[in-house]
């Protein structure tokens, strides 16, 4: 089987659900031959995530134009370290101008804040920290761009979406310190069960994606086992992480119901029960 063919349709879901973070604009499919394929199989919904200025306006412009996408705009934390510094990993390039960097970080966040104000924009992110891609030198820019966001979500009574790559500690510290927004979505949880009851004490939803099917994410299983269910969302987060047994194929949308027969069975609830609460959790973490 080829890496590069699109995975089966699974068996449709018999209740509705929501995938609360995909990147449509990355995927093979047009828009609306993805939302086909996601409504053959129930998966009715979908938030489309942004990442830098230019693909937050796509975003913005597709919720606008379909009725059942939902935008989130952002400046991914590795995008604010590539607009300071000219490389995603925070090592300034030759010849980049003193302070150029930092302005036009100010002028990319200055759009997503007039992006964030739109109605059919409903989340701001995905934003956060990522210590795997960037070393130590763009970590300020993160933060920066981090804390902008979570005042332009506060400020337009969005929720907050989460990029936590391996910066567990410093994201919940910048919430506590700034003040989350009384909706914030930990996109693509990657915490441990501890992790999830801290989130849990601070009512902050946790996405889960195709990652929770593989074989090495017992962790994130045992999370997810921990996290009330009130609080859990569902994404795909495609293209990336397609669950298993499909990983490393192309991922979207219409694969939702994968993970979340997984998921259902980690909870021990059948998978209506667990399809009926992501559904209506991801319509109140996002306000739509």
């Amino acid at each position: 089987m080829s890496r590069t063919e699109a995975p089966p349709l699974p068996e449709p879901l018999r209740v509705p659900v929501a995938d609360s973070h995909t990147h449509l604009d990355m995927q093979d499919a047009t828009v609306e031959e993805g939302l086909a394929r996601a409504a053959a199989v129930n998966v009715t919904t979908v938030v489309q995530v942004g990442c830098d200025v230019a693909g937050s306006r796509w975003a913005a412009e597709t919720a606008a134009a379909h009725p059942n996408v939902h935008a989130a705009v952002a400046l991914h934390p590795n995008e604010a370290s590539r607009i300071v510094h000219g490389d995603p990993d925070g090592r300034s390039r030759q010849g980049a101008r003193e302070g150029g960097g930092q302005a036009a970080l100010h002028e990319a966040l200055a759009e997503i804040d007039a992006l964030a104000a739109l109605d059919h924009v409903r989340g701001v992110g995905e934003t956060g920290l990522d210590c795997f891609r960037t070393g130590p030198e763009g970590m300020a820019a993160q933060e920066e761009s981090f804390r902008a966001h979570i005042e332009i979500a506060k400020r337009h009574g969005k929720a907050l979406v989460i990029h936590d790559r391996e910066a567990h500690a410093d994201v919940l510290r910048i919430l506590a310190d700034a003040g989350a927004p009384e909706r914030t979505v930990f996109h693509c949880y990657s915490g441990d069960a501890d992790m999830a009851r801290i989130c849990a004490d601070a009512g902050y939803f946790m996405s889960f994606a195709g990652n929770v099917t593989f074989k090495n994410a017992q962790p994130l299983r045992d999370a997810l086992a921990v996290a009330p269910t009130e609080l859990v969302l569902v994404e795909t987060d495609a293209p990336f992480l397609t669950p298993a047994p499909y990983r490393g194929r192309p991922n979207a949308p219409y694969l939702v119901p994968v993970t979340l027969r997984a998921m259902a069975a980690v909870k021990g609830l059948d998978e209506d029960t667990l399809a009926s609460a992501v559904f209506d959790n991801t319509a109140r973490a996002f306000d739509y």
